[in-house]
């Protein structure tokens, strides 16, 4: 029997991609129709269990019509959601290709600010939504107002329900989760520059990434520690050992979206008990497929599955 998958989005948004024939400040820059996605870490993670055959519920704060807007392309597209009242109104994003260089231009809002009395309501809501055995997922940005130790503050509501937290973050979250680990989380991923910032060092070769990352699994931040290389796959920790895996070189067309596709396919290997190995495998593959793919798109499971072939591991 599968794990369930919750996904906790506390600071969501609607997508805007568009193109543009030229960037230039100035004068009116013609666009083309946009494609509006719902977005937000937690949502994609949610979206790419989707797309690869699974299923995993959004947990999301919402506010204001764009909110509204957010729910219906989030039930548009088949993602079961738990909505809770945010403050203020839902952020937008947009993104801008420029058709003759192919550059992407991304504009990110912030979100409205959090207060003290917002954060009780999500937890209540986290409480609610979450049995024995959930994979509960923390991925993306925290809003303004939001204090870092947030995620550790998640990890012990999570504990008391025997559930298990996965958390993707940064910035001051993730550097309070490792100078400051209360409660050790299940799971824990980063992009490079991330760890090599957290190392105080350069990352350069497997083993080094390999080293730093079990150093934390035996600092108790978390059970198990994923660090992203880029084209060079990722590499996990464990109290078991460490793993590298990557696929042969893919044509990159957007890295929008490819730790979220990650994630998604990790968490879904590990709802269905595959040993963390093959977990890393999957989300390596899905990852590989987001590249691929144009804009806010995510994985998909057919170029997911046929890159999983090619998928090479090694235990370090």
């Amino acid at each position: 029997m599968k794990s369930h998958i919750l996904t906790i989005t506390l600071n969501p948004t609607v997508d805007f991609c568009t193109t543009s024939q030229g960037i230039e400040a100035g004068p009116k820059l013609r666009c083309t129709e946009p494609q509006i996605d719902p977005g937000g870490g937690g949502i994609n993670v949610a979206r790419a269990v989707k797309l690869l055959g699974g299923q995993a519920t959004a947990l999301v704060a919402i506010g204001g019509a764009t909110g509204a807007h957010l729910l219906q392309l989030l039930a548009l597209e088949g993602v079961p959601t738990v909505a809770f009242q945010g403050p203020g109104e839902t952020r937008q994003s947009m993104s801008v290709i420029e058709q003759t260089s192919g550059g992407q231009y991304r504009f990110v809002m912030p979100g409205p600010v959090w207060t003290e009395d917002d954060v009780p309501r999500a937890l209540a809501s986290v409480d609610q939504a979450t049995g024995e055995d959930t994979l509960v997922v923390l991925s993306g940005s925290q809003p303004p107002g939001v204090a870092k130790d947030f995620p550790s503050i998640l990890a012990e509501h999570v504990g008391d329900r025997q559930a298990r937290l996965i958390v993707d973050t940064s910035g001051p979250a993730l550097h309070h989760l490792v100078e400051e680990p209360r409660e050790a989380l299940h799971f824990l991923r980063m992009d490079g520059e991330e760890g090599e910032e957290l190392a105080g060092r350069p990352l350069p070769t497997r083993e080094d990434t390999a080293e730093f990352a079990e150093s934390l699994v035996k600092k108790g931040v978390a059970k198990i520690v994923i660090v992203a290389r880029g084209p060079d796959g990722s590499v996990l920790s464990s109290a078991e050992g460490s793993w590298h895996a990557v696929n042969p070189p893919v044509e990159v067309v957007s890295t929008v979206g490819a730790g979220d596709s990650f994630v998604g396919a990790f968490t879904l290997a590990l709802a269905g008990s595959e040993p963390v190995e093959e977990c890393l495998r999957w989300g390596v593959a899905a990852a590989a497929a987001a590249v691929m793919s144009d804009a806010t798109r995510l994985c998909d499971r057919e170029t997911t599955e046929r890159l999983l072939a090619a998928c090479t591991i090694e235990k370090l």
